[in-house]
């Protein structure tokens, strides 16, 4: 019976469902993780015989790395993101190649759109919606009209 701190009442109701949250384990560790561990280890060490202060530095200092090296791979992977994109717009007004994946052919035509919906821009070309990975070859028609 749980006892309100406040007024000294005992409440004797007792839900009618018990429903306890599942908690789902992390699988990886995070810069999160990290300090409470290292909050632990300082809270339960022993007093006698503290924790040497090099390896403290040592722990803190992998915490700092790992957040920049995360950092880093985030920005690496914004910056593809945004090439791909711009990739993509320029190749509207241009020839380009792709293999048909239905018949294997080499098809040829002319980019007419972009979308970026995805998580890899499509190029439309004859009117059909061709991955940016798929492109084998571009020509600009101007040059080429100009070697003719």
């Amino acid at each position: 019976m749980p006892l309100d701190g406040i007024t000294g009442t005992v409440s004797t109701s007792v839900p009618a469902t018990s429903t306890s949250a599942t908690r789902t384990p992390k699988q990886e560790m995070d810069s999160q993780m990290f300090m409470q561990l290292l909050v632990k280890q300082l809270q339960n060490q022993d007093p006698s015989s503290p924790m040497d202060t090099n390896a403290m530095i040592s722990q803190t200092t992998q915490l700092a790395m790992m957040e920049q090296v995360t950092n880093n791979t985030t920005t690496g992977n914004e910056n593809f993101s945004l090439q791909m994109r711009i990739s993509a717009a320029n190749l509207v007004g241009r020839q380009v190649s792709y293999t048909d994946a239905a018949t294997g052919k080499a098809v040829t035509g002319t980019a007419s759109a972009v979308s970026f919906a995805g998580s890899v821009p499509t190029v439309t070309v004859g009117g059909k919606d061709i991955d940016l990975d798929s492109i084998s070859g571009v020509v600009d028609p101007t040059v080429a009209a100009k070697a003719s």
